[in-house]
């Protein structure tokens, strides 16, 4: 057994886990890709004593906290298969920028590999997105308060997304892009909390070095927005899990139980990979669940 633990992921969740089994005294294969979702996002909110820092700072912290603990190694590299062998598990992975190939022996694997993503109107939305766009509405609305807000997105949780929005603007409008995602009822509903429905294709999103300025839609019509929200699509990022046969849910999302355990013994997962809020706060304190029940299932496995 070459480890204790493989943590696969290192954002809040993979980080959380680390450093907390880290004080356990077990030794961990931290591996990352180095691709965070929200690597255009400039500050991250929420997270008691780091408010507004940057995501890319937040990493850096706890990647330099963990690693002071010596029983924790760190790569980055890109997982390929996770499979089941006599004694735990076979983690194979491909090194970042040099294809070498490693293999990791672990008693535990814990996935912490957080989503991608993919946005509506990507092409408009992209050069504001992480600035003036943003998707969690929980931790960017409060900065975006008394605003002239847009929410774009083309799935069908919109409406339940602006009744959180509206409570920081007066002036909100969602913008469906031409899809039908707002049935009569949830129009309605927005109508009835004085939320526009535009669901006009969008053609631009213009705006300056100061951010976006306005919505630009195929039809000609402009919309005044100095912000706002974006629902993109989440992808979960577990091709390498499959010969596990993990259950997930219809979203493709790790199913775990209160203790973060998977369906498979030996096998956890927390995070963004996981149902639930997507977080830093949620991540973080779900891996550092994670680390103290796989601790306890090792000792129990060991007597």
């Amino acid at each position: 057994m070459d480890v204790d633990v493989v943590v696969i992921g290192a954002g809040p969740a993979g980080l959380a886990a680390a450093l907390n089994l880290a004080r356990q005294q077990r030794s961990v294969a931290l591996l990352d890709s180095n691709r965070p979702r929200h690597a255009a996002t400039l500050q991250s909110h929420g997270f008691v004593t780091r408010d507004g820092v940057s995501p890319l700072e937040l990493r850096t912290l706890g990647r330099d906290e963990v690693l002071r603990y010596p029983t924790v190694a760190y790569e980055r590299t890109l997982v390929r298969q996770v499979v089941a062998v006599d004694d735990g598990f076979a983690v194979q992975a491909e090194q970042a920028g040099s294809r070498a190939e490693s293999e990791t022996r672990a008693a535990a694997v814990l996935i912490a590999t957080g989503l991608s993503e993919t946005l509506p109107a990507s092409h408009h939305v992209r050069p504001w997105y992480g600035t003036s766009l943003h998707s969690c509405m929980d931790c960017d609305g409060y900065d975006k308060r008394g605003q002239a807000l847009a929410l774009i997105g083309e799935t069908d949780d919109l409406v339940d997304r602006a009744m959180v929005i509206r409570r920081h603007t007066d002036d909100l409008a969602v913008f469906t892009n031409g899809s039908d995602a707002v049935d009569a009822a949830g129009e309605e509903r927005l109508a009835a909390h004085g939320v526009a429905l535009v669901r006009t294709p969008i053609a631009a999103i213009e705006g300056d070095r100061d951010g976006m300025r306005a919505i630009v839609l195929e039809d000609g019509a402009r919309s005044e927005r100095t912000g706002g929200f974006v629902r993109p699509w989440w992808h979960p990022q577990l091709e390498f899990a499959e010969p596990l046969g993990l259950e997930t849910d219809e979203d493709g999302l790790v199913l775990v139980d209160r203790a973060q355990r998977a369906s498979v013994e030996g096998v956890y997962a927390a995070g963004d990979i996981t149902p639930g809020f997507r977080q830093l706060a949620v991540a973080a304190g779900a891996g550092t669940i994670a680390a103290s029940v796989i601790n306890r299932d090792l000792i129990a496995r060991d007597r």
